[in-house]
This record gives structure tokens, sequence and C-alpha cells, in this order.
């Protein structure tokens, strides 16, 4: 898939599968191209090449797009002045589904007492998790996130690895994280991509891109600065 803006090559060629049962992290440096590819695979930015696929099927064309991809890009986009429990009412009325889903996914995400609270009074973390649960309402097979532990404390960010590993391992989701906080992305997910200046540069497992006692910080700066090529990253000379 490729997407170029004002003849700037944001994604360049970039190719990568995400499995059921997995947590895959989407790692690179700033304006590396992750977040035009998300937006592309979710159908928000029509790519001039290739194209992103959701279950085989182009987002667009998916008959209920919330049963089948959940998908969290920011947490800014919320009402201010509607209380959690009502954002989530609003989407299951949209969705078709039933209203008793939104109680249960914020007991999903735990922050069932906070259902009542205007969203404009809700801290960073606890909007994350707002709409963490507006992704799980359709109880879809594929999730896809953006930064979700922006604004998490100690506490949220375990929380986050916990609830992450569960979708994927216990429900057979496939998981597609994208983050920078590399420390947490090593104790949570089972494969990586990594792509630079628009290009994948590695998609392998987590062990595969940790080997030989390497810190994924270390392999990631190596990788993200060795070049382009994916089939030359892996030599670290």
């Amino acid at each position: 898939m490729s997407k170029a803006f004002r003849g700037h090559q944001a994604v360049d060629r970039v190719s990568f599968t995400v499995e059921p049962g997995t947590v895959t992290g989407f790692l690179g440096p700033n304006g590396a191209g992750k977040t035009t590819t998300l937006r592309c695979l979710l159908g928000l930015v029509r790519p001039d090449g290739g194209e992103g696929l959701v279950n085989g099927r182009s987002y667009a064309s998916l008959p209920n797009p919330l049963a089948e991809v959940g998908a969290v890009l920011e947490a800014t986009n919320l009402h201010p002045g509607r209380t959690g429990r009502n954002h989530l009412r609003v989407m299951c009325d949209a969705a078709g589904l039933p209203v008793s889903r939104a109680e249960e996914v914020l007991a999903e995400v735990g922050i069932a007492e906070a259902g009542n609270k205007r969203v404009g009074g809700y801290s960073m973390g606890m909007r994350q998790r707002l709409s963490l649960a507006g992704a799980l309402l359709g109880d879809p097979g594929v999730l896809i996130l953006d930064e979700p532990a922006n604004g998490l404390d100690p506490e949220g960010i375990e929380w986050l690895r916990r609830f992450l590993r569960h979708q994927a391992h216990e429900k057979g989701v496939a998981v597609l994280v994208s983050s920078h906080v590399l420390a947490e992305v090593e104790q949570t997910v089972d494969d990586v991509v990594i792509i630079a200046r628009g290009r994948l540069v590695h998609q392998g497992t987590l062990t595969e891109v940790t080997g030989d006692g390497e810190s994924l910080h270390d392999a990631f700066l190596r990788l993200t600065s060795a070049g382009t090529d994916p089939h030359t990253v892996g030599d670290p000379k």
C-alpha cells in the first residue's frame, strides 16, 4: 500500500499481515507513516496504490464494520457533554446493537462506575478506556489501536497489557497496536512490524527481532537507522 501527500511519500509499498490470536506491535519513528497506514486501512484515507483489507475485504465494503473491526485512533473525538454511558448507547443505536452492550463494555474496560459521568470530566486515561469500550461494542475479531497507552497511569498500562493479551490469546482477536512505549510493547506483543521513512523494514515475531539478548529498544534503533531495504535490515552491520 502506498500514499503520498503533496509529493511526499508518506507510505511506500508497505505490506504486512496481522494474524488472529496475536498482538502485533506497529512501530516506527515519528513521521514514519504509521498513522497514515492505519487511516488507509480504516478507509479514512484513500491509498494511491494497493489496499488495506480486513478479513479479505476493504473497510468500505464490510457490511457491518463495527462487528468486524474495532478501532481507536484518538481519544479526543468524544462529546464532552454526554455521559460515557450515553456515548456508547448512541453508538449502539447507530450500529443496530442492543443498548445492553454499553453496560457490558463499560464493565470490560473497568469504568462502569463512571458511566453516568460527563465525558468532559474524564481524565485522559478514562477517555482512552471509553474509546476502547466503543471499539468493543460489536465484539469484533480485529482491533486496531493507535497509541492506546496515552494518558494511562502505570496501573492503567498494566491493565492495558492484560486486556490486549486477553483479547488476542483468549478470544482469538487479531490486535494491531501502534505505540512509542517500546518497553511496554516488549512485554505485550507477539509480533512486530517496523516501518521507517514510509517503508517496511522488519516484520516477524518479537523473539526474532530481539534475538541474542537484544532489547526491543536497541533492535528498533538499529533497524530504523539501517536503511529501508527489508531484505538487508536484519544484518546489524
